[in-house]
C-alpha cells in the first residue's frame, strides 16, 4: 500500500537555552546507542541547532527483539530512545517523550501480546511500514515530537553482534562464542570479551549517516556499553572509514563506571585500548572522563596523547552518585571542549 503525504511538517524550534552558553549552528554528530547516547543527546541539544544521532541497530532483546523477529524490521528501541532524548523541555516535548517511552503492561494474571512493548517502538515501525523507508519514518517521528535534531540508523540493515568470550576458570575456562547483543551485554560477568564482530560484516552504512559525518564539525563517540553500543560504529567498514577520514574533530566520552556487565575487570586504559584495536587510524581531539573512574591520570593522559588528543577531566555524573551522566554538567563540559579546540 502506498502512503501519500504532503511536505514533511517541521515544528518551530524554541529559543536557545540559558546557562550553557546558548546554541550555535556547528554541526555535531553523536554516535552510540541506548542510555549512553540518550545522555549525550540530552546535553548536546542544549548546545547546537544542527545535531544528528547515528544509532546502533543490533539490538535483539525485549520489545525491539520481538519486533525485529516478528516483522523483519530494524530494532527500533535505541532509535526511539534517541528521539525521546531530543524532545524539547516543554509541555509538548515532555508529553511526547513520555508517550514514546510508555510501555504497556497487562492487568495481573493476564499475558498480553502488547506486554512490555514501548509505544514509541510501535509508532516507529508503523511509519516504516507505511512509508517503506526507515530514514523517512524517523524524520516523521522526529517532526511529530518536535525533536531538536535528526536520528539515523548506522545501517538500514538489521545487524547481529557476536563475540568470543574467554570464560573464567570457575565458569569452565573455555572460549565461547556469544551471539546477540542482549547476551553479549552480560557476558563480562562470567568471562572476558576478547573479540567482537558484526554480521553481515560488509553491511552498508546508512548514506545519510555518512553524509552527516562528512559535514560535521564535531563527532561525539560514547558514552555507552562499550562492546555493544560504542565499538559497533568502528566495526562497520563504511562507517569506520568515514569517521577516520572526516575533517571533524572527535570527542570520546568515557563511561562513569568501568565495571559493567560486559566490561567486568576492565580499566579506563583498557577501554581506550579497545578503541585503538578496532580503529587504530582514528584520531581523537579530546577524551572526556570523570576523574573518579580514572585509576592513573598520568598513564591515561599518555594513552590519550597516543590517540592524538588531550584528556579532559570533569565531574559529569549525576549528583545522586549513580553512574548516570547529568545532562547539564555534560553540556557544560562539551561547551568548554568545543570552545577550546
Amino acid at each position: 500500500m502506498n502512503f501519500l503525504t504532503g511536505s514533511l511538517p517541521i515544528l518551530p524550534q524554541p529559543a536557545a537555552d540559558r546557562g550553557t552558553g546558548g546554541q550555535d549552528s556547528r554541526a555535531v554528530v553523536a554516535l552510540g546507542g541506548g542510555h549512553g547516547l540518550s545522555a549525550s543527546l540530552s546535553a548536546l541539544r542544549l548546545l547546537t541547532t544542527d545535531l544528528t544521532a547515528v544509532v546502533t541497530v543490533a539490538d535483539d532483546g525485549g520489545s525491539s527483539g520481538r519486533l525485529r523477529e516478528e516483522l523483519g524490521v530494524l530494532p527500533p528501541g535505541d532509535l526511539r530512545m534517541a528521539l525521546a532524548a531530543l524532545c524539547d523541555d516543554t509541555d509538548w516535548g515532555r508529553t511526547w517523550r513520555d508517550v514514546m517511552q510508555h510501555r504497556f503492561q497487562s492487568r495481573p494474571g493476564v499475558t498480553g501480546s502488547l506486554d512490555n512493548h514501548a509505544l514509541g517502538n510501535l509508532l516507529i515501525v508503523t511509519l516504516w511500514e507505511l512509508l517503506g523507508d526507515p530514514v523517512a519514518g524517523l524524520q516523521w517521528a522526529g517532526a511529530l515530537l518536535g525533536a531538536r535534531g535528526q536520528v539515523l540508523p548506522m545501517s538500514t540493515m538489521p545487524l547481529t553482534i557476536e563475540g568470543d568470550v574467554q570464560r573464567r576458570p570457575e565458569h569452565g575456562g573455555r572460549l565461547e562464542l556469544i551471539t546477540g547483543q542482549a547476551r553479549l551485554a552480560a557476558a563480562g560477568v562470567r568471562g572476558k570479551v576478547s573479540e567482537v564482530r558484526l554480521t553481515p560484516a560488509d553491511a552498508p552504512a546508512c548514506p545519510e549517516a555518512l553524509a552527516a559525518i562528512e559535514r560535521a564539525d564535531w563527532i561525539i563517540l560514547g558514552p555507552g556499553s562499550w562492546y555493544t553500543s560504542v565499538l559497533p560504529h568502528l566495526m562497520l567498514p563504511d562507517l569506520r572509514n568515514a569517521l577516520c577520514s572526516s575533517r571533524a574533530k572527535v570527542c570520546l566520552t568515557m563511561n562513569l563506571s568501568n565495571e559493567t556487565k560486559e566490561t567486568t575487570g576492565m580499566s579506563a586504559l583498557d577501554h581506550l585500548a579497545e578503541i585503538r584495536r578496532y580503529a587504530p587510524e582514528l584520531q581523537v581531539d579530546a577524551v572526556l572522563a570523570d576523574p573518579g573512574v580514572i585509576e592513573d591520570p598520568d598513564a591515561f593522559g599518555e594513552a590519550v596523547a597516543g590517540m592524538g588528543g588531550r584528556p579532559v577531566f570533569g565531574k559529569v555524573g549525576a549528583a545522586t552518585g549513580r553512574p548516570i551522566h547529568d545532562p547539564l554538567r555534560l553540556a557544560t563540559a562539551y561547551h568548554d571542549i568545543f570552545g577550546e579546540n
